[in-house]
């Protein structure tokens, strides 16, 4: 398998910061970008040179993927050994001293679990993969890791096809303000007593059937029996849909997962398991029933169906409002090893984002609609600042109606010759700008 120019240089990167002494770097690379292919060529690396890799999961269900990606890339399995970190922890004693340590899903590292792993071979050079370096809390990983070697963004991947672009709708099925936390997150039983209503299923099901246009779909739930629920209201409405959770024998999944790339099942329904790690390339369809506090879970899952494929745009059909926590997908984040969270004001004003209320289409900050073309109408603030800030030139500059080349000039213009808001409106329809 060929490496990209970007993954080589993350490699790179990270022989580099050893070089320099940093002994637990993390990889930073969004969803879909090859941390895998990343991980087999480092592994590959180190087995070349007779040295043994240890390579750690946190769920049983990862260890078969993994292994088998390993073994296709080349990686000598006789020196790369690929556990869950449970399992590694309980039994150290039987453990063989690694010269690297690995560990996928790095934003988990700081569980007690992990830290008896590090502790016990001091002198492995580790190195972490994820997507998003950061805490529940919203704080870094500075406890365990001492450098981020960031990759490209999202939006890099996207412009430049290693991801496929995205339409992100987010039509609100109920009233998620008032659900209780705990742990950190949302009430996993809460959230299903407040989702688990026939209408609710009725317009999960009639939005997808508007909005994706009957493609292959991972949808997710609060609980099991949501999910199983689910799945059996889609297969109701004629959608063949499937329920899989950790639980499920590991033939049957692979039976599940196996129809599902042949078309046989168009949605797979499940709580958590097809998210870190589990890759489903030929989804092309995520559907958000369970609303979280966790970007790390959110950019898991709303992500999922953005593999890329020539040809394919990702649909991503938000119910419980999950953008208006986190923000779009593929917004640019500022990541940092810092324990502290930021505040809850500082972390809503980097959240810029537009929902539109004809086609609930979201996206970022415009005068427009893409999708549709509704024009948005905007508070006394907005037009008051966009005016100011073109008043001076138009007022300059602009003679006549035809010099305008934005519909915030146009609302200037009409301020400067009296005219009512909307003929911005009719002039810029008139001229095409809006369908």
């Amino acid at each position: 398998m060929q490496l990209y120019d970007y993954q080589s240089n993350l490699i790179d990167n990270l022989s580099r910061s050893w070089r320099e002494g940093y002994k637990r770097p993390c990889i930073v690379l969004p969803c879909g970008g090859g941390k895998s292919v990343i991980a087999s060529e480092i592994a590959k690396r180190t087995t070349d040179n007779r040295n043994r890799v240890l390579f750690m999961v946190h769920r049983q269900e990862l260890c078969d993927q993994i292994y088998s990606t390993f073994s296709g890339y080349g990686v000598d399995m006789k020196l790369c050994s690929v556990n869950m970190v449970q399992t590694i922890s309980r039994h150290l004693r039987d453990v063989e001293s690694p010269t690297l340590i690995i560990t996928d899903e790095n934003h988990h590292c700081i569980a007690n679990t992990y830290r008896k792993v590090y502790e016990a071979f001091p002198k492995a050079y580790c190195v972490g993969l994820t997507a998003t370096p950061v805490r529940l809390n919203g704080g870094g990983l500075g406890e365990i890791n001492d450098k981020l070697i960031e990759g490209p963004t999202a939006k890099w991947l996207i412009e430049n096809h290693r991801l496929a672009p995205y339409r992100y709708y987010a039509p609100a099925l109920a009233d998620c303000s008032r659900l209780m936390s705990r742990c950190g997150d949302y009430s996993a039983e809460d959230v299903e007593l407040l989702m688990d209503k026939p209408k609710i299923y009725g317009d999960v099901i009639k939005f997808y059937k508007q909005l994706s246009d009957g493609g292959k779909a991972v949808c997710y739930c609060a609980t099991i029996r949501h999910s199983t629920a689910m799945a059996q209201q889609f297969c109701d409405a004629g959608i063949p849909a499937r329920h899989i959770d950790g639980s499920t024998p590991k033939a049957e999944r692979a039976q599940v997962i196996s129809d599902f790339r042949s078309g046989k099942v168009k949605i797979l329904c499940n709580v958590d398991l097809i998210s870190e790690g589990f890759d489903v390339p030929d989804c092309s369809v995520s559907i958000l029933l369970r609303p979280t506090k966790s970007l790390t879970l959110y950019i898991q899952q709303s992500m999922r169906c953005m593999r890329y494929q020539p040809g394919k745009t990702a649909i991503i059909i938000d119910h419980v409002g999950n953008v208006h926590r986190h923000g779009l997908p593929d917004a640019e984040r500022k990541w940092t090893l810092e324990p502290k969270a930021p505040t809850k004001k500082q972390a809503q004003a980097e959240i810029k984002i537009k929902q539109c209320p004809e086609c609930y289409f979201t996206h970022e900050p415009a005068d427009v609609c893409p999708n549709c073309g509704h024009v948005y109408e905007k508070t006394q603030r907005e037009i008051k600042e966009q005016q100011e800030a073109k008043l001076i030139m138009i007022t300059s500059e602009y003679q006549d109606v035809t010099q305008c080349r934005s519909i915030q000039e146009l609302y200037a213009y009409a301020k400067i010759k009296g005219y009512k808001p909307g003929y911005a409106y009719v002039k810029a329809k008139e001229w095409g700008w809006f369908r």
